[in-house]
């Protein structure tokens, strides 16, 4: 009886745990994968040495196509001699031949075999139907030998990584297009991505949906928003502060419709804490501690126009 007190505290903690919210991943984006890629949103984003690996996405006003549906095959029953249709034949015609001859009492084939011969005798003519087959698979081989193919694939090699704000932007004006990149990503593009982490961050341990509303498509706008609510309902705020590009790379760039698309790999770092709205007591994280985050941002605009973030999807 002694201990329920404690059971019922380790409940209650349990409870706590799972109701409260993940506050690790407070950061903008952070803990989910969310917003749209165009019609490449449910498409796995292209390995890159920065994020060999994202998750896919997991909420999108993107609609989700739908398998293709397959014509029904229809049922065909399959033949001991694999379908070829001369040897099919041909022991069709013998065998309808024996059961002629034992209709009209000449036996099997005429050669008056009994229920052990006609068996011996099927097995012989099987026999010889194997080799026959064997040996006309063995000629066609010869004649008609195996096409070998050889095919080309991406590799990470195909967009160089970059690392720190002024390597991002190594080649000045004019980044070299890769076999990823459609629409020819260069050294100012670059830094308008990382403009746009610190930019969005800041904006985010401030709280201002206003200013977010400059950076972030309707769609991503919206989840940020309800994340945010979520915060404030609890009471809590999150800062993200001191934000740093460390390192990142192009996984694709292509048009889409009227639109143009950028997927980028981005490590970052930042002081990433949560504090009590009203008396600013913390309560995660440590406000002096840096921590780092990997994820992957895609961007979009109107040829020509601003990019906008409209998905992060984690590593």
């Amino acid at each position: 009886m002694s201990c329920k007190p404690t059971l019922w505290l380790t409940l209650l903690f349990a409870i706590c745990v799972c109701l409260a919210p993940t506050l690790a991943d407070a950061r903008a984006g952070g803990g989910s994968s969310v917003g749209s890629r165009g019609t490449r949103t449910y498409n796995s984003v292209p390995s890159t040495p920065t994020a060999p690996q994202s998750q896919t996405m997991q909420r999108s006003v993107t609609p989700q196509p739908s398998p293709p549906v397959r014509p029904a095959t229809p049922y065909t029953q399959p033949s001991m001699f694999g379908g070829h249709p001369f040897m099919s034949g041909l022991m069709g015609g013998l065998i309808g031949a024996g059961l002629a001859g034992l209709l009209f009492g000449h036996g099997f084939f005429g050669f008056g075999l009994g229920f052990a011969g006609i068996i011996g005798l099927l097995l012989q003519l099987a026999l010889v139907a194997l080799v026959i087959r064997l040996a006309m698979s063995y000629f066609r081989s010869r004649a008609y030998p195996l096409e070998r193919r050889s095919f080309a694939y991406a590799t990470a090699d195909d967009a160089a990584p970059h690392g720190g704000p002024s390597a991002a932007s190594a080649g000045g004006g004019g980044g070299t297009p890769t076999t990823r990149d459609e629409i020819g990503i260069t050294g100012s593009d670059y830094e308008e991505f990382e403009r746009l982490l610190v930019a969005i961050q800041t904006a985010w341990s401030g709280g201002s949906i206003d200013v977010l509303r400059r950076y972030i498509t309707p769609e991503m706008l919206s989840y940020f928003s309800e994340k945010l609510s979520a915060n404030a309902s609890a009471g809590i705020e999150n800062k993200v502060e001191d934000v740093r590009f460390e390192a990142g790379d192009l996984a694709e760039a292509w048009n889409d419709g009227d639109l143009q698309y950028a997927t980028v790999a981005m490590r970052w770092s930042a002081r990433d804490y949560t504090v009590r709205a009203d008396t600013g007591v913390l309560v995660e994280g440590r406000s002096a501690e840096r921590i780092t985050a990997t994820e992957v941002w895609t961007f979009v605009r109107a040829p020509g126009g601003r990019w906008l973030l409209s998905a992060i999807q984690q590593v």
